[in-house]
């Protein structure tokens, strides 16, 4: 599969469509959410970060969906197959979130009675700020993290949706070093030394879709490695969004499969997942430790996500002399299916 590479300067034309599609390693285009022109609230707007080691993880998220604003915390105990998760949900932002329209300036902070989220940038580091109330069992969590980004080259990918004018432009950075600590009530969590990643997104969603995402960051026999894999994220012909991450250096992957096991016809989330490269370059397997299951359907937006957190074990065939193997790392994977 060629796939194209992204140029620099405005992400939309004159009609809100994309200029071009393709992937890139930095933020190359430019996002204005002026420059939109479809019309009914559709745009989606996103920031979303995992944090985690062996043990333990923590999620968070801030979205501005136009007709509704979501915010989400949870935290992940991977030794005791646990999670915790609050979420909140209000009406028709349609921007007032003030999203940033790009990863690299601009602050996130969403404050409510009982919840306040904040992701800042200091000194080119981001500060993760969070506190809510009554978490878990009437304790309140609070979060102070920093974290550094330790490679240069980022996962980022344009892609159109059929329908006119929609779109998706994200931002993947994996391997994101952290430092700091998640309190819950009396018990500390320190999270020094664990990896994550930052999931920016920005566009214009069809109603119905369902999408596929998996992502790895932390250290492997003392090397640096990371990947985003994916699709269903809109007409993905002229790239995907697949990309290896090893040390300093990046490597473009072709497409994949998720091979989802199935009883009585229906997916088996915890049993193990083999993903797949059509060019049989990628060959991994994931053991699932986790399900973050969540369902909801509110009037007429639905979403059945799985979001399953496993073991990796695995190799990517990089070049005709070079394979990187990986045995039992942690990282997610994911399918959600949205009406919204």
């Amino acid at each position: 599969m060629k796939q194209r590479r992204l140029s620099p300067g405005p992400l939309l034309n004159e009609k809100g469509d994309l200029l071009e599609a393709g992937y890139a390693t930095s933020l190359v285009k430019t996002y204005k959410r002026s420059s939109v022109k479809v019309k009914g609230m559709r745009i989606k707007e996103w920031d979303y970060y995992y944090i985690g080691d062996e043990s333990k993880g923590i999620a968070f998220t801030v979205a501005d969906n136009s007709y509704m604003w979501l915010t989400s915390v949870t935290l992940f105990d991977f030794i005791n197959q646990k999670e915790k998760t609050k979420t909140f949900m209000g009406w028709f932002p349609n921007g007032k979130l003030h999203m940033p329209e790009t990863s690299k300036e601009g602050d996130v902070r969403f404050t409510k009675k009982n919840h306040s989220i904040s992701f800042i940038h200091e000194k080119n580091q981001r500060h993760l700020k969070v506190f809510v109330k009554n978490f878990d069992d009437h304790h309140d969590l609070t979060a102070d993290l920093i974290l550094k980004q330790t490679i240069k080259d980022t996962m980022v990918i344009a892609t159109p949706f059929q329908k006119k004018g929609h779109f998706y432009y994200n931002q993947k950075i994996n391997l994101l070093k952290a430092s700091g600590q998640v309190t819950v009530g009396d018990t500390v969590y320190n999270l020094n030394d664990a990896y994550g990643v930052l999931d920016w997104g920005r566009g214009v969603w069809t109603y119905h879709n369902t999408w596929y995402w998996s992502s790895l960051s932390g250290i492997y026999e003392g090397k640096k490695i990371g990947f985003n894999l994916g699709y269903g994220f809109g007409d993905t012909r002229q790239a995907t969004e697949n990309m290896l991450f090893y040390e300093d250096q990046t490597y473009k992957l072709d497409d994949i499969i998720f091979d989802i096991p199935k009883i009585n016809n229906k997916d088996d989330f915890m049993s193990p997942w083999k993903i797949i490269s059509k060019d049989h370059k990628i060959d991994l397997t994931f053991t699932p430790i986790l399900d973050r299951h969540s369902h909801s359907n509110v009037i007429f937006i639905s979403s059945n996500q799985h979001q399953v957190f496993g073991k990796f074990s695995g190799s990517f065939q990089v070049s005709e002399n070079k394979k990187i193997e990986i045995h039992d790392m942690i990282g997610f994977a994911e399918k959600v299916m949205n009406k919204w």
